[in-house]
This record gives C-alpha cells, structure tokens and sequence, in this order.
C-alpha cells in the first residue's frame, strides 16, 4: 500500500460525501464506533456551520489504488489567533487505515498547506474548534463515545508521535451514577452556602437573552483553561437550536447569587445510545426513533458538557457550593427522566479544582483524549 498512496483535495460534492462516508470502513469492525448523522456532518461541513464565520479549513482524502483509505482537514481560525498569535493552525477530522504510511502523507500534505497560511505551530485534531469534538482517543477504547465525543482507533496516537508531533494536553471524561451518595464536603457546604443560593432552570420563552447569558458565564468561566476560544454568539445560537430538541428545562440549571446569575450546568441525553440503529440515517424513520427515545425516557445515559462559575468565586467554597448545588439539581432531573450514569466531559489533566470535585462524588477518568502540537 505504502507506494501506491495519493492525497487529493475535497472540492465537490462527491468527494465530500466520500469524506463523510469514511469512518464506516475504518470502524466497521469495532463494536464501540458510534455512526454519526450524515445529515448532521453535511450541515457541518457546509456554510451554515458558524464557525466559517471566523474560520477556514481545507480537506483532503488519501486514496490507495482509487480507494479511499483516509481523511483530515486543516484550518485557520482567526479567533485563536487573536488569543495565541497569527502563526497558529490546526488539523482535524483525521481518520485512516492501519498503515503510517497514510497518516504520513495526511499530515505532510495538511502541514504543506498550513505553512501557505503562514502558521508556525500546528496541534489537534479540532473538529473543527476547541468548542466542538477535539482530541485524540489514546485510552478508554473498549467503550462507545458519548454524544459530541469522538472515538478513534488505537494506531492513531502511535502514528501521528512518527509524524513529530508531541502531546501537548490531556483530557479526561468521568463517569459516575446519578444516585451517588453526597459526600460530607457536598453536604457541609451546601449547608453553610446554600440559603444564599438560588437556582433556577431555563426559562425557554426567554431562549434568546438565556443563551447569552449562558454564553456569557460560558466565556467568564473558561477564559483562563488552556486553548480557550469564546464562544461567538452564533456559535451559541447554534446550540440553543440542540438545546430546544432535546433537552428539558430542568437539564439546565442556573445558580444565582443576589439576583446575578454566577453559575451553570447543562446536561444533555446521550442519544449516542440511539444512533447505531439509524446507522446514519435521519430518514424515513430515524427522527422519529430517535425523538421517541428521548421522550419516553429509554435513553439511560447522559453527559454534562457544560459547566462553569464565574472567575470571582472560583477556587472559593462559595463557588465549590455552587457547583455541588447545580450538581446535585440537575442529577435530580436526570434520575427522574430515566438517566442512571452521566460522563462529565471533557476536563483539562490541570484543571485541580473540578478533579476535586470529581473525586469527591466518586467519579471515575475511564476516557482520556489528547491534544497534539508540532512547530512547523
């Protein structure tokens, strides 16, 4: 395979639906892959994807004998340059069969393209930002990714370190029960701090001013982590979109502290417990099942994506009551619709104050995902 091997530009509609339709060949043997909506992956990748707004990618398929065999995509995001300087660039989407003579040419082809932007410093995958899917599955494989995680196969780790590129965060999900018993932090704080704590849940007649107020707290909240990029407001507009369709107002709480709002969680069903029925396919029946899952509570799993207090009561124990109050708030929820466990993801490797907190609910890391860099 190795000298029969050609990467070509997607640069129409068939290529891009062969780049689409990849992933089926290279995990059609391995139980845990989760086939994602194709209708959802063109929408993705077409104009109507916000991110374009403020960012430009290019994709590319390498093909061994006319036969597709791999995928990956590079981009340039303003906003993260703005934040890191203009010669940052990334790759993403990166799939390919087991042979490094693949990845090899993948990523010579998606650096060559990345030095014409004048990026220095490359890392990934982004999918296409690090406010969508990112990182490399590198362990947690005998399981299937919850939704808006990824999965990968063992090999990819491997070949991309051949192609240089060095490992430059870890992150981590956590799972734990929904009925898990209250620790006596838990407890010892929401007793001291929790009369002056009021909580709330979305008020869905008010969608607009509640997802830029989430935005907001979102962006507060995270702009010291490592990598962040704000959110844009048509990035949240787009996942208020989500929002509406599959969550109760109950899987968004809202923690507030002399009439501001401080705090938030958002929890969302794993439909990823769905799609392997619809292997792909909304249509004809595919919305139907899965809209049926959703309400009649069949779906038993869920993910908190989202989480965050505001900068001034972080490492504070007024601000870790918070958190265990949201906590324990939208668990209720959860538990009531039928949500037994619930991955919390992702988590930076670094970020001490939620591991704590994970901990300290009896959480478990059973999935860690990686972050690669490379100076060009």
């Amino acid at each position: 395979m190795t000298e029969n091997i050609s990467v070509r530009p997607v640069s129409n509609s068939r290529q891009r639906k062969l780049f689409i339709k990849l992933p089926w060949s290279i995990y059609q043997d391995d139980p845990a892959w989760v086939p994602p909506l194709r209708l959802e992956r063109r929408l993705h990748f077409s104009s109507l994807n916000p991110f374009f707004k403020h960012g430009q990618w290019r994709a590319w398929l390498a093909y061994s004998n006319d036969r597709p065999v791999g995928r990956i995509s590079a981009q340039i995001d303003a906003l993260h340059r703005q934040q890191y300087g203009p010669d940052t660039g990334h790759f993403g989407l990166l799939e390919g069969e087991h042979e490094p003579a693949i990845f090899k040419a993948l990523m010579h082809t998606a650096e060559s393209w990345l030095l014409e932007q004048q990026a220095r410093r490359i890392s990934g995958p982004f999918n296409f930002s690090i406010n969508q899917e990112c990182g490399l599955l590198v362990d947690g494989f005998e399981t299937p990714p919850v939704f808006m995680m990824p999965h990968h196969r063992p090999w990819y780790g491997q070949c991309l370190e051949a192609q240089g590129y060095l490992p430059a965060k870890d992150l981590f999900a956590y799972r734990v029960k929904v009925d898990f018993e209250r620790p006596a932090v838990m407890r010892r704080l929401i007793t001291r701090y929790g009369r002056r704590v009021r909580l709330r849940t979305l008020r869905r007649r008010d969608m607009k001013n509640e997802m830029a107020l989430l935005r907001e707290l979102f962006n507060e909240a995270w702009a010291e982590n490592w990598g962040f990029v704000p959110f844009t407001q048509a990035e949240f507009a787009e996942l208020g979109t989500s929002l509406r369709l599959l969550v109760p107002d109950d899987y968004v709480q809202i923690a507030e502290l002399d009439g501001q709002a401080v705090a938030f969680i958002v929890a969302l069903p794993n439909v990823n417990e769905v799609l392997p029925e619809l292997d792909g396919r909304l249509f004809p029946f595919g919305l139907f099942k899965l809209l049926r899952h959703i309400k009649g509570g069949r779906i038993k799993t869920g993910r908190v994506p989202l989480m965050g207090v505001r900068r001034q009561y972080q490492n504070r124990p007024l601000g870790m009551a918070m958190i265990y109050l949201l906590v324990d708030a939208v668990r209720r929820a959860l538990w009531e619709r039928g949500i037994r466990e619930v991955e919390l993801s992702w988590v930076l490797e670094d970020n001490s104050g939620t591991i704590k907190i994970m901990d300290s609910i009896g959480s478990t890391a059973y999935k860690r995902y990686r972050l690669y860099e490379k100076s060009l």
